[in-house]
Parts: C-alpha cells; structure tokens; sequence
C-alpha cells in the first residue's frame, strides 16, 4: 500500500539556514549524547566503519514543519531528534516494523540539559497523512519519514532526524558494559521472566526470536535494587502489566538513564566494543562526520528531565472500535502546550491552527 505524502505549502516546509561552525559543534554533541542515551553509541562506529552503517535515508523536503513552529523562537536554542525502538526479530529496522518506543530527546545547546519525552505508543493522533490511529502505526505504514510528520503535525514541533534500535541493539550494549542496575518491583518479577522465556523461545507464529540467539534464560528471583543483564533488562521494558502501559514507557526511560550513567564510566575499549555488537542493529538519518572531534565532550550533557505524552492530567483511554484500545489526549491543545512548557520552558505558547483541527477530529472521534 503507497502512503499518502503529507502536502504542504512551500511557506509550510522548513527552510534551510547554514548554521555557525559554533551551532555545528552543539548539534553533534547533542547527537553524541542522543547516542548514549538511546543505548546505540553507534556515532563513533560510524565514523570508523562507515561503510556497515544501516541508514535509511529521509528526505528532509517531505518533513513537515508548519509556520508556527518555523517562527517560535522559544525553540531556537533546542536540537530535537526522535527516538524509535522497534520490535524488530531481524535486522529489519524500517517500514512495516510497529514502533514500541517513542521518544523525543531535547537538549538545550547552551546549557547541555536533556529531556526525554516518551510519546505512548497507542495515542489517537494524527499519522501524518491525515488519518488517525494509533501512533505506532504511522513507522510501520511510513517508516521513520512519516513517523517524524507525525510528531512535528500533532506536537508542533521541528525534529528533522532519528535513530532507530531494535532488540538485539539494547541487549548487546547492555551486556557489554557489565549490566544495568535497576529497582524491581516483587509484582513485576512474573512478567520479566515471561518475557524472557518468550525472547529466547519460538513465537506464536512459529519465528525464531534472532534477535536473541546465544542469549541465556537468567531468572529474576527476588525483588529490590539488582544488576539486570541484556536479555533481563530488555525484558524488563517491556512490562506492561503492572502499572499498565504508562510504567512501560517510564521503565524504558530509566533503563536509558541507567545506560547512560553506566557508559559514561565505561573505558574507549568498552565503548568500542559496544559498537561492534550494535551497529547491525540500529538505523539513522545522522551525518557523522565531524563527531568524532566532539566525543570527548559528552559528559557535559545530562538528562534533567522524563516524562510522557499524553500528560497525565491531559489523557485518557478508551476502546475506540477496530481501532482497540487508545490513549486519547484529552485534549490535544492542553498537551500541547503542556509539551512546550516541559521541554522548551515556553510558558506562552500559542498552538498552531493545524494542532487546533486535528484536536478537534481528535475529540470528535473519540468523545473526549
């Protein structure tokens, strides 16, 4: 099925500006920290192996960025780039592949702070070519382009790049840096070994789970703070049962913040091996030609800040017919501006007259 492309009026697009060799060197030490923080640290590889890079390519004319956004300047000193995890049993990282993570990772480049923004994966939103479902769709029907136009048309923002990791990624760098420690719950124990089983296992539909082969079946056995390798922690974002699918995505970002305190201690050698492991497993649309000058510089950046959208004052779910459950934003102006305020502290904002129609379907579809 050919997606639908997203028109939009010349003035509508973003438009291109050369940036100062100082705004350069900002924006590739944003992408570094991105890199940690996403668990890939794959930059570096790049630029030492570029030619095993696994890069789908976008092409920047069809990302919509809409006029309001273009001359918001509260977002002039943010660099904003998406993060996709998905749950991929191969190598296959791009179209046809239902993203399980969502995240909006924004630095401030003056003062290195990061934000991580979880988008849920089944809200109603707009997919990017003005039908609506839930957003997890909209890689799987577009691949990373069309998942970009989602987020910048229904959260008015400007993300122009991605980084895309599947299972094997997150597992690899995980165990390469000796584990993660992580706070486990007594009720979330019967879940993480399930999923563990299940990874190591033969699917439903009779697919061998590639992703972990030569991957060990460790049972989890008591509750509290513990080290969790690759195979458990991977297992452990994928909880959805104790605390529903919002501690799912607030189980993502923390083993991310563990990741990153982890790595930032690791040694070169442990870093570089992370790459080797990872790179097969991992897409993107980054240029990494001049990061290898600015890796040294990564510990300046540390998050500051997690949350997920919708808000938590600002949703609901209900079963929406063929289109099962959903978390509905209630509304989507309200979480709109709330996401301005949580990750560009812009206290005024005014939303965009095209957030203002796809909240009116929104409600309209829903009821809410």
């Amino acid at each position: 099925m050919t997606t639908k492309k997203v028109q939009s009026k010349p003035n509508v697009k973003k438009r291109r500006k050369k940036k100062s060799a100082k705004n350069n060197k900002r924006i590739f030490l944003f992408v570094a920290e991105m890199v940690i923080l996403v668990i890939l640290l794959v930059v570096l590889y790049m630029v030492l192996k570029a030619d095993k890079v696994n890069k789908i390519s976008i092409d920047k004319e069809n990302i919509v960025v809409n006029e309001t956004v273009e001359n918001n300047v509260s977002l002039k000193g943010y660099r904003n780039i998406a993060l996709f995890g998905v749950d991929a049993r191969d190598k296959s990282l791009g179209k046809g592949n239902r993203t399980d993570t969502i995240m909006i990772a924004s630095v401030n480049q003056e003062t290195g702070d990061v934000k991580l923004l979880s988008v849920y994966r089944d809200t109603y939103l707009n997919l990017g070519n003005d039908t609506y479902n839930k957003c997890n769709a909209a890689y799987a029907k577009g691949g990373p382009e069309q998942a970009i136009n989602m987020l910048n048309m229904n959260l008015d923002l400007n993300i122009e790049d991605y980084v895309t990791v599947g299972f094997t990624g997150l597992m690899e760098t995980i165990d390469a840096i000796g584990g993660v420690e992580i706070e486990i719950l007594e009720d979330e124990i019967r879940h993480l070994n399930n999923y563990q089983i299940s990874m190591v296992g033969t699917s439903t539909d009779g697919k061998i789970f590639t992703a972990t082969e030569g991957k060990d079946y460790i049972a989890v056995t008591h509750a509290g703070r513990q080290t969790l390798n690759g195979l458990q922690a991977t297992a452990y974002c994928r909880v959805r049962q104790v605390g529903d699918d919002f501690m799912r995505a607030q189980r993502q970002r923390d083993v991310l913040a563990a990741i990153m305190e982890k790595a930032k201690q690791s040694s070169p050698a442990t870093l570089n091996k992370i790459l080797d492991k990872v790179l097969p497993y991992v897409s993107t649309s980054l240029d990494v030609d001049e990061m290898v000058a600015v890796l040294g510089e990564i510990s300046n950046y540390s998050i500051v800040a997690k949350d997920g959208f919708p808000f938590e004052q600002y949703r609901a779910t209900g079963n929406l017919g063929s289109k099962g459950s959903c978390v509905i934003p209630v509304d989507l102006k309200a979480n709109v501006l709330e996401l301005h305020k949580f990750l560009f502290a812009d206290e005024a904002y005014e939303i965009s007259s095209e957030v203002q129609s796809y909240s009116q379907k929104i409600s309209a579809d829903t009821g809410r």
